[in-house]
C-alpha cells in the first residue's frame, strides 16, 4: 500500500460501523490509501470507476476486461492509471484491491480467486449463484481477515434508508410482515444489457434465473428490519413471448421462469414476500425496485411514483423526501454504452433522506446512480478497506440477501416446496487479520477537513 498524506475528518452517528470518531475537532492522521483494480469494463463498471478513482482513500485505478479495447477504451475516458491484460496478471500486478462487475453467474469464482490472493474485494450483485460458493466466500474472508463487500444498490434505496430510520425510532411497531419487488421488464434496456455482454449467445445467458439475482428485493427489506430468511416457498412462471429468451433448450441455466413469487418465513417472526419480475408492465426507468413494511403500529407503502407512511389515524406523502434528480443528462457521453431506458437508473443521484454529510467532498458534482447509492457503496468499501472495520453489506450480510433467492429458485421448480434457507449467523465485531490481511496504518499528522464530510482529500498521483 502507499502511503499519502490527506485529509481526514471525523465522522459522527455512522452507526453501521467503526470509523474515525472524534468530532468536536478535526483531527489529523497519516493514512495509507490503496490501489484498485476493476475487473470489467462494461456498462456498470463505467458508473463506479470514476467514484473509485475519486475517493481519498483510493490511490490508483486500473481495469482489465476479457475485451481488452473496452478496458483501454475505459482508461482513457477516465484518465485512470493503466490497464492489465487479465484478471489472473492484476492479481499478480501488486494492486491492493479489486472490484467486480463481470457477468452475474461469474462473481463467486472470481471473488474467491481474488481473496486467496490477497485482495480486499468489492462485487456487484449476487454474492454468488450456489450455496457452496457463498460458503466458500465467508470462509475465505474468515480466514483471511480481508475486506468482502457486496455493492447492493437497495441498501441505500431512499425507502430503505426512510425504513431503517423508522424502525430505530420505533415508529413501526412490530414489523411482521414485508415487500420487496424488482419490477424489471426485458424490454426495457435488458435486451440490449444482455446483447453487450453475451455477444453472439446472449440468449443463452439473458434466461437468467429471476431468482438468482434477488437481492434488489431482499436487500431493501432485510437491509431495514433486519434478521434473514429461515423458510420459503416460491412460484416460478414459464415465459410465453417463445422469442429464445427463457427458453430452456437455449438457456445456459435451463430456466424458462420469466417471472417468480417468494414467500418466507423471517427469523424474526414474521414473514416476507419478493417478487422477481421481468415480463411486465410497469415503468421500471421510473422506479425499479420497490418496498412496503407492515407494522403493528405503522407502514410504509410504495408504487411506481408514490410514497406513503401510514398509522392507525393518517396517511402521509413522503415521496419528496424519497424523491431523486438525474445527476447527467441522458446523452451525456458517459451514458453511450448505456440503453436508453437504463440510463434514468445510471444517473439518479440523492435524495432528502440520504445522509449526503458522511460522503467524501471529492464526490460532490460526480454523476450517481440507482436513486443515490453509488456513492454510499463506494465510500462503504473505501472506508471498510482503510479502518480494517466490516462495511454494511458484508459477507454474512450478503449472504442473507442472496441466499433466500438460489433456494427460493429450487422451491419454484420443486413445484413451491417450502424448503429451509441456510444461515451463516452473524457477522463478527471485527475480523482478525490472517494472511495477507495487513490494512492500511496511520501515523502522524496528514492533513484537516471539516466534521460530518468523511474523507476530505487526497493526495493525488
Amino acid at each position: 500500500m502507499r502511503n499519502h498524506f490527506f485529509y481526514v475528518s471525523g465522522r459522527k452517528n455512522f452507526a453501521h460501523h467503526q470509523v474515525l470518531t472524534r468530532v468536536e475537532t478535526d483531527v489529523k492522521l497519516a493514512c495509507m490509501t490503496f490501489s484498485l483494480g476493476i475487473v470489467g469494463a462494461g456498462q456498470f463498471a463505467g458508473a463506479f470507476a470514476k467514484l473509485f478513482d475519486a475517493h481519498p482513500a483510493i490511490s490508483e485505478v486500473h481495469v482489465t476486461d476479457v475485451l481488452p479495447e473496452r478496458a483501454e477504451a475505459l482508461r482513457a475516458r477516465l484518465g485512470l492509471a493503466g490497464t492489465y491484460p487479465s484478471f489472473e496478471a492484476m492479481l499478480d500486478g501488486g494492486l491492493d484491491a479489486v472490484a467486480i462487475f463481470t457477468q452475474r453467474w461469474t462473481h463467486g469464482p472470481l471473488v474467491l480467486q481474488a481473496l486467496r490472493a490477497g485482495k480486499h474485494v468489492y462485487s456487484a450483485v449476487p454474492m454468488a449463484v450456489t450455496e457452496d460458493e457463498i460458503a466458500r466466500i465467508i470462509d475465505a474472508v474468515r480466514e483471511t481477515g480481508l475486506t468482502y463487500m457486496m455493492g447492493e444498490t437497495s441498501y441505500y434505496n431512499p425507502a430503505t434508508v426512510y425504513a431503517r430510520k423508522r424502525k430505530a425510532e420505533g415508529a413501526f411497531g412490530r414489523i411482521f410482515y414485508a415487500e420487496g419487488d424488482y419490477v424489471h421488464d426485458m424490454d426495457l434496456g435488458f435486451y440490449e444489457a444482455y446483447q453487450y455482454s453475451g455477444g453472439e449467445d446472449w440468449k443463452r445467458t439473458a434466461s437468467y434465473p429471476p431468482m438468482l439475482y434477488p437481492t434488489h428485493s431482499t436487500g431493501g427489506v432485510l437491509g431495514a428490519i433486519g434478521g434473514h430468511a429461515v423458510s420459503v416457498s416460491c412460484i416460478g412462471v414459464p415465459d410465453d413471448r417463445g422469442d429464445g429468451v427463457f427458453d430452456k433448450d437455449v438457456s445456459m441455466f435451463g430456466n424458462d421462469f420469466s417471472n417468480a413469487t417468494a414467500l418466507f418465513e423471517l427469523s424474526t417472526g414474521g414473514s416476507m414476500r419478493i417478487n422477481e419480475m421481468r415480463r411486465v408492465g410497469y415503468p421500471s426507468h421510473l422506479r425499479e425496485s420497490r418496498f412496503r413494511y407492515f407494522g403493528t403500529d405503522a407502514s410504509f407503502e410504495q408504487l411506481a411514483t408514490v410514497s406513503v407512511w401510514q398509522d392507525k389515524e393518517s396517511v402521509t406523502d413522503v415521496s419528496a423526501e424519497l424523491a431523486t434528480a438525474a445527476t447527467l443528462g441522458a446523452d451525456d457521453p458517459a451514458l453511450a454504452g448505456v440503453a436508453p431506458a437504463l440510463r434514468d437508473a445510471f444517473s439518479s443521484g440523492l435524495a432528502a433522506v440520504h445522509d449526503a454529510g458522511r460522503l467524501p467532498a471529492e464526490f460532490r458534482g460526480l454523476h450517481n446512480g440507482h436513486e443515490g447509492s453509488h456513492h454510499f457503496l463506494v465510500d462503504d468499501f473505501a472506508t471498510a478497506v482503510d479502518t480494517g472495520t466490516l462495511p454494511p453489506v458484508n459477507a454474512w450480510e450478503a449472504a442473507r440477501y442472496t441466499l433466500p433467492g438460489i433456494v427460493a429458485h429450487e422451491s419454484a421448480l420443486r413445484g413451491g416446496e417450502r424448503l429451509p434457507v441456510p444461515d451463516h449467523g452473524d457477522a463478527p465485531a471485527r475480523l482478525s487479520a490472517g494472511s495477507g490481511a495487513e490494512g492500511p496504518h496511520r501515523e502522524g499528522p496528514c492533513g484537516e477537513g471539516s466534521e460530518g464530510e468523511g474523507f476530505a482529500g487526497k493526495a493525488r498521483r
